[in-house]
């Protein structure tokens, strides 16, 4: 087999040699022979195609874990990852766009398209909790697989209506450089509220008082991005200022209504609310 240097290797795949090191501690792009006393590394030729596709694949920001799970797949699969992972980068160029128009638009003195907004009454309910600071997007998903998968194969009432649906706390902003924490919280019957803490010692029991709160439906599965969360945020905050409603401090949350409630065939209506004064 044919062996190439790191320095050869590092320019014909354009690749740094401090690149190509990471990569190799990652599993991403082992060398095929790394001399025992210098550490001296060396690849193969037919290394290269590998090693342009990841350098490819950081060029469109994807992240060296996403790129391993990429590089394990056969190539129609990791076709369909790349797709979908452009497909999610479309539509949060999208989301920063409206952001972008909304903020220019507001320090200009302009008003912008409003989200549809409505207004409900929440009332008084016991809660039970999972509450952590998270660090990104990931973060966030592994707080939501926790909280699922303490109630799974176990049982716990289910409440009706909006007010009884499971929801999600965003009590800080959620990002690689902001940790915010982050809640998720289940209503159940104030007369079961004691029995069911008992019975999940990984949740905490909480009561959250009486409410109105404006929101905006986001439909089936509700799936949003930092900038769109954030569009969401400013769009309801301006609503409320041109009305004279001012947040409270419950948290800006979104909503997960199961319909069929509790069944493999669920599809979450969502919707991203706000409560008020």
């Amino acid at each position: 087999m044919d062996l190439l240097s790191i320095g050869e290797f590092a320019r014909r795949s354009r690749l740094s040699p401090k690149a190509l090191r990471l990569y190799d501690e990652m599993g991403l792009l082992v060398p095929i022979r790394v001399d025992a006393a210098s550490g001296y590394r060396s690849y193969g030729v037919d290394q290269l195609e590998q090693a342009r596709l990841v350098a490819a694949l950081r060029q469109l920001d994807i992240s060296l874990i996403e790129i391993k799970t990429i590089l394990g797949l056969d190539p129609e699969a990791a076709a369909q990852r790349i797709a979908d992972h452009w497909a999610t980068a479309e539509t949060e160029h999208a989301a920063r766009r409206n952001l972008v128009g909304f903020l220019i638009n507001r320090l200009n003195g302009r008003s912008s398209p409003m989200y549809d907004v409505q207004t409900r009454a929440i009332p008084k309910r016991s809660l039970l909790c999972l509450k952590r600071s998270v660090n990104g997007q990931a973060g966030a998903w592994a707080l939501g697989k926790e909280f699922v998968a303490l109630f799974k194969g176990r049982h716990a009432p289910h409440m009706n209506g909006r007010a009884g649906a499971p929801f999600y706390i965003y009590w800080g902003a959620v990002s690689d450089d902001s940790d915010g924490p982050q809640e998720w919280c289940r209503p159940v019957p104030d007369e079961q509220a004691e029995a069911l803490a008992a019975a999940f010692p990984g949740l905490s029991l909480r009561t959250e008082p009486a409410h109105q709160e404006a929101f905006v439906e986001l439909g089936p599965y509700g799936q949003a991005s930092g900038p769109q969360w954030q569009l969401l945020s400013e769009s309801l905050h301006s609503w409320g200022v041109e009305r004279g409603v001012q947040p409270s401090d419950l948290g800006v949350r979104c909503t997960y209504l199961a319909t069929p409630s509790g069944t493999e065939d669920s599809v979450p209506d969502c919707d991203f609310a706000v409560p008020l004064r």
